[in-house]
């Protein structure tokens, strides 16, 4: 008995597919999007004077951003450093930075409820410059070492970082 190629099951192709794995890279880089996308919303909402949706928002994102904190500072720097044995360098300055954005954040979240546009809008452009240099660290060096160094531990390291 022979089987011609139209009487076979049909075989997935999945073998030769590559298969996408998320990344520590790709979700964090996603995280600092999100939040970068509400700053720049409640910045706009400040400039326009609508203060009750720019506190909204702003209270989103100040919410956002600490959440990531706490993602990094509880989860993924004390992985990365236990992984790599490496406690002093990038790790050490990244929580450095992230101490200086929160005191921005501190002064944005005062100015944002006294309706104060010049004292918010000069802390945000001291922010966004800091965040976008600290991000560029993260995304084209941090990231990219914690996924090397964690390894087969990625889908863990993601759950654990869901669940903060």
């Amino acid at each position: 008995m022979s089987l011609d190629s139209g009487s076979l099951p049909h075989v997935s192709n999945i073998d030769k597919a590559e298969v996408y794995m998320e990344t520590i890279k790709d979700k964090m880089t996603d995280d600092h999007r999100h939040c970068d996308e509400m700053f720049a919303e409640a910045e706009d909402l400040v400039t326009r004077d609508d203060w009750t949706n720019a506190i909204k928002r702003f209270d989103e994102f100040a919410k956002a951003m600490d959440h990531h904190f706490n993602m990094e500072e509880e989860v993924l720097f004390p992985q990365f450093e236990q992984a790599t044995g490496i406690t002093a360098g990038p790790t050490e300055v990244m929580r450095s930075e992230h101490s200086q954005m929160r005191l921005l954040i501190e002064a944005m979240d005062d100015a944002v409820h006294r309706s104060d546009s010049d004292e918010y809008l000069g802390q945000s452009e001291t922010l966004l410059i800091i965040m976008q240099q600290h991000n560029t660290k993260e995304e084209g060096m941090l990231y990219p070492m914690v996924d090397e160094s964690i390894g087969d531990n990625v889908e863990q390291l993601l759950s654990s970082l869901n669940d903060i």
